[in-house]
């Protein structure tokens, strides 16, 4: 699906980016340039037992004034409203984020509490604010999500047992900082599923509706340095430099997708990840490939180029051979690093199917997959075929 020739778009990255070996040391700087002087450290039980909290509450000095790690892996809007109060009784003006995913999501909620007030509720939605937020910093621990870059932020309503998206240009952290040290010590299986939700998002970037000649040059980068150094950030997890490449990925993934949107895959993530606790990044790498069949009659264009970038494309395919070249390539990547191939294989009930359909049609994502999805019964085949 090529672009056509009345495309118009935008694109903002408003996050400084800092990378390096030992860049985490300037996050007291950061957080002064921007006027921070009472900072809560956001992080999770998790990265307290590793001791990187301690290495950052070093760099941040007096200016660190509490720590809040009460955050489970799927954070939810309790927590977000428990840590706003935890937050404003300590006066910070400012976040850092030490974590994954979850963790920089609850900062992002908090960010917005410690502004406008309220609780997280009153907030889901687009663009719902007009105003900067609280100034956060985040460090991420895996090399993922892409959070620390994007407008998005996912938490889970335990009370309704769904999650909630909250989505704006003032919800992007002012810094990120990429020190491949703090991603060195994760585990291979957490490495596994964290790589390929960086590498669902830089190919949902490729093949939405809201595609753009930026976001593809990040994403198809994206997807060059994951299929290079993700198995060997999963094999040595102390290879400092597979690492690094994998932070750069996430990140511009995340870049990417943010500007870009994500569509069908990520819906139905999103619904197994609330109904059965399926870690988003392992529910992403299952559905992947079954998402891109679904979507391959429309854009095996896109997906040609996702296969030139992952390095299995030749020049004598046509699109669609390459394309399901780019699929199968992915299959044969998940299998390398170790993680399942079928939803059966993580606990997943096929009689839950038709809940989570439904719930993925109601998910913002869905609306932007290049393929229209009207039908609860186009998800359960996909999910079917998954299973």
């Amino acid at each position: 699906m090529p672009y056509n020739d009345e495309l118009s778009f935008n694109f903002l990255t408003p996050t400084k980016v800092i990378f390096g070996l030992g860049a985490t040391e300037e996050a007291r700087m950061e957080v002064r340039a921007l006027g921070g002087e009472k900072t809560l450290l956001v992080t999770d039980e998790g990265i307290v037992r590793t001791g990187l909290v301690e290495r950052v509450k070093e760099s941040l000095g007096d200016l660190c004034v509490g720590v809040f790690s009460d955050i489970p892996q799927d954070s939810g809007v309790h927590v977000v409203n428990g840590a706003a109060e935890f937050a404003r009784s300590l006066k910070v003006d400012s976040l850092v984020s030490l974590g994954g995913g979850s963790v920089i999501d609850t900062a992002k909620g908090l960010a917005v509490l410690l502004k406008e007030g309220g609780n997280l509720e009153d907030y889901q939605g687009m663009q719902m604010l007009d105003r900067p937020q609280a100034l956060h910093v985040s460090i991420p621990t895996t090399a993922g999500t892409g959070s620390e870059v994007t407008f998005a932020a996912v938490v889970k309503d335990h009370d309704l047992n769904q999650k909630v998206l909250l989505f704006d240009y003032h919800l992007a952290p002012n810094v990120a900082i990429l020190d491949p040290h703090m991603v060195s010590g994760l585990p291979p299986r957490i490495t596994a599923f964290t790589g390929m939700d960086a590498l669902t998002h830089a190919v949902e970037a490729v093949h939405v509706l809201e595609r753009n000649p930026i976001a593809d040059a990040l994403a198809l980068r994206a997807i060059r340095l994951i299929a290079t150094h993700l198995h060997h950030s999963v094999e040595n997890g102390d290879d400092l430099l597979a690492r690094g490449q994998m932070q750069i990925a996430a990140t511009m993934a995340g870049m990417a997708f943010t500007n870009a949107m994500v569509g069908l895959v990520h819906a139905m993530a999103h619904s197994l990840g609330a109904r059965f606790g399926v870690p988003h990044g392992l529910a992403n790498a299952i559905l992947l490939p079954h998402g891109m069949r679904y979507n391959m009659e429309v854009c095996a264009d896109q997906y040609a180029l996702v296969a030139e970038a992952m390095g299995v494309g030749k020049p004598e395919m046509s699109e669609e051979k390459a394309g399901m070249a780019a699929v199968n390539a992915i299959e044969e990547l998940n299998k390398k690093i170790g993680l399942p191939g079928r939803l059966r294989e993580v606990d997943v009930p096929e009689e839950g199917f038709k809940d989570c359909a439904e719930l993925s049609l109601s998910d913002g994502s869905i609306v932007y997959n290049p393929k229209p999805v009207y039908e609860t019964e186009e998800v359960l085949k996909v999910y079917e075929a998954a299973w």
